[in-house]
């Protein structure tokens, strides 16, 4: 590194991948704990943390002794790169470490992880994930020590095989245990966690769901409590869900009337199907749906998982990663999940076409939360944002609107409707068109318009 780029590299300030201590102690040792369980990172010895250039005394001694205190007060041991270097005639040591391949690492049975410029202490539950993701696996592919194949239902498991089959356009031409074992959701012919949340025969404890229809925070008038196994519990969660939405009737011309609910059912399936994958089922706390008269909150116990950030999440930048992976492969394998990872901007997409306010997120270290709002996003707004660009004309956006309550409306219900002539409507109609807002799906007698 010459001094340039060193210099350069000071004036960065401290990050997730660089730190500055004025001299070596344990508080740079606990550093590379962190780099080595996130993402590997640098520590700079001899500049302080205003990125003051201090410089440090050593001896070639002095490079060996740090070596060995790290390597003796870390397991799996850590040997970080050295060098040495050299600024404004003082010289500056560079540890580096990379990510570890085995985690996590601790100092001193201590763990620490990196969060944008500061160490953070694992919890157990961190500990533990850290380690499954070490070798790959999850909490679900265990064995479940409380329970064995007789508590599961070998209808459910054939049930599970036909939507499978269906699925996949495939054949299973073997009986359920093969099936489960094949899928390792029995592992060494012991039931694992998964297998029992998924199969549970009857009554589930650890996967119970509690569902309320509030007048107020404090007036209940209807509830449910579920703790059964979750494929079971999607289907009471949104016909319950469902019983307590209001519906209106579209007339389209068609002999059946369509339906719009006040909520996007799709992004309520949606955030559903996330919380049975996604919830960490080692919390003891159980999973709440609140549905108000203005909005629905989703609280699910489990934070992010791995290095996911709240930021990363809502800017769709992200690898995808599964506390339960057993679960994700199960419901994907019977199409339930489409890709992993998707769920959030599948979520944010739905709101957006259905054509109300963006969900909002609220995310701590042990839960995770939706809350889902009836509350339809200004017209003009979603046309500038989302369908015409530039063209904020009051009338295209009242056509847009007209479009996504009846995808089948015709330029002379619409010029009736907003009380202007066919040709004018028509004129409208090509504009979006042109600038590709809509789209004609099918022939001009039968077909239907698509929002783009």
């Amino acid at each position: 590194m010459t001094p340039e780029q060193l210099h350069n590299l000071i004036s960065q300030g401290e990050s997730e991948t660089l730190e500055f201590k004025a001299s070596f102690t344990k508080a740079v040792i606990e550093t590379l704990v962190a780099f080595s369980n996130t993402h590997g990172g640098q520590v700079l010895i001899g500049v302080d943390d205003d990125g003051y250039i201090k410089g440090v005394s050593i001896t070639e001694e002095t490079v060996q002794k740090w070596i060995n205190e790290i390597k003796q007060s870390t397991s799996p041991q850590v040997v970080p790169n050295i060098d040495v270097l050299y600024l404004n005639n003082k010289v500056i040591v560079n540890l580096t470490v990379i990510e570890f391949p085995v985690k996590p690492v601790s100092f001193k049975e201590r763990y620490y992880k990196r969060v944008l410029n500061s160490n953070h202490k694992l919890t157990l539950s961190e500990i533990a994930n850290e380690h499954l993701r070490t070798i790959n696996s999850s909490w679900d592919f265990y064995p479940d020590t409380n329970h064995s194949i007789e508590h599961i239902s070998i209808d459910k498991v054939e049930n599970y095989i036909r939507k499978y089959e269906n699925w996949n356009d495939t054949i299973v031409d073997f009986g359920a245990i093969e099936f489960l074992e094949k899928q390792e959701f029995l592992r060494d012919g012991k039931l694992t966690f998964g297998a029992y949340l998924l199969f549970a025969d009857d009554l589930c404890i650890i996967s119970d769901i509690q569902i309320g229809r509030f007048k107020s925070p404090t007036k209940i008038i209807d509830s449910l409590d579920i703790d059964t196994d979750i494929f079971t519990e999607l289907d009471l969660i949104i016909a319950f869900i469902k019983k307590h939405l209001m519906v209106e009737f579209i007339i389209t011309g068609n002999p059946q009337r369509e339906e719009r609910y006040d909520y996007p059912l799709d992004a309520i399936r949606e955030i559903v199907i996330n919380m049975l994958v996604h919830r960490d089922y080692r919390n003891s706390s159980g999973s709440i749906i609140k549905i108000y008269d203005d909005r629905i909150e989703f609280y699910n116990p489990g934070g992010l998982f791995g290095d996911l950030t709240k930021e990363k999440l809502l800017n769709f930048n992200y690898q995808p990663q599964a506390r339960n992976k057993m679960l994700a492969k199960a419901f994907k394998l019977i199409g339930k999940v489409e890709k992993y990872g998707s769920g959030i901007k599948r979520i944010f997409t739905i709101c957006k076409i259905y054509g109300v306010i963006e969900p909002q997120i609220n995310i701590n270290n042990n839960s995770f939360e939706v809350i889902l709002f009836k509350e339809i996003k200004n017209v003009v707004d979603d046309v500038v944002d989302d369908v015409v660009g530039d063209v904020v004309d009051s009338k295209l956006a009242e056509i847009i609107r007209l479009i996504k309550l009846d995808s089948r409306i015709s330029a002379s219900k619409i010029a009736k409707k907003m009380n202007i002539s066919t040709r004018t409507a028509q004129r409208y109609i090509k504009e979006l068109r042109d600038n590709n807002s809509i789209i004609r799906i099918g022939n001009d007698k039968t077909g239907h318009w698509e929002v783009v």
